[in-house]
C-alpha cells in the first residue's frame, strides 16, 4: 500500500475513528504506538514501525507527532472525536487566512466560518496553504480574518503543533475578504 494512502488511512483513525480498527485513543488523542500498528496490520494495512516513523516524519502536512520516546502517537489536529491535545492559548496574528470553497460562501457570510464536526475552526498564518485547503473543496476562495480584532473581543486562539491556528468560529463580521 502506498505511503500516503496509509497516511490518510491514519488520520481517519487518529482523528475521527478509533474503533475502526478497535484501537481507542486517551483523553489526549495519544494511542500505543504498537497498538497503532497491530491495528493497521490487523486491517490489512501492513505497516511496520520504520514505514511509520517515515510517515510522520515525511508528512508535508505534519499531520502526526510521536511523544519523546515515540511509544505513543497522535494526530496534531483536525479530531472530530473529543481531545485535549492540550493546547495553550495564544495571541494570534493580526490576519491569519481560511481556504474554503465558492459553494460554502453563502453559508458562511449567513453563519460565520464553523467547525462543524471538528473541534476547533483551521485557519493559516499563510494564503497558499488556505488556497491548497480550498482545492480539496472545489474551486478555492481565500478569507482573510481580523484576527487581531477577533482577540480583542474575547476570542480564543490557540496553535497546533503543526502549525495550524485554531479557534472555535470565525463569525461573518471578521471576515475582510
Amino acid at each position: 500500500m502506498k505511503s500516503n494512502s496509509i497516511s490518510k488511512f491514519i488520520c481517519l483513525i487518529l482523528r475521527h475513528k478509533p474503533n475502526t480498527i478497535g484501537i481507542t485513543l486517551d483523553q489526549n488523542g495519544w494511542v500505543n504506538t504498537q497498538e497503532l500498528l497491530n491495528g493497521l496490520n490487523a486491517a490489512g494495512k501492513k505497516v511496520d514501525i520504520e514505514q511509520l516513523i517515515n510517515i510522520v516524519n515525511t508528512d508535508n502536512k505534519r499531520r502526526f507527532s510521536f511523544n519523546s520516546d515515540k511509544s505513543k502517537i497522535r494526530a496534531n489536529q483536525g479530531h472530530s472525536i473529543p481531545v485535549n491535545l492540550g493546547l495553550l492559548e495564544l495571541v494570534p496574528p493580526t490576519i491569519l487566512y481560511h481556504g474554503t470553497s465558492e459553494k460554502f460562501i453563502e453559508s458562511i457570510k449567513q453563519n460565520g466560518i464553523q467547525k462543524r464536526s471538528r473541534q476547533y475552526v483551521h485557519l493559516s498564518s499563510n494564503i497558499e496553504t488556505a488556497v491548497a485547503v480550498g482545492k480539496r473543496h472545489g474551486n478555492p476562495i481565500v478569507l482573510k480574518i481580523n484576527t487581531e480584532q477577533m482577540f480583542l473581543d474575547g476570542y480564543k486562539f490557540y496553535l497546533s503543533e503543526n502549525g495550524v491556528w485554531l479557534t472555535d468560529n470565525v463569525p461573518y463580521q471578521y471576515v475582510l475578504s
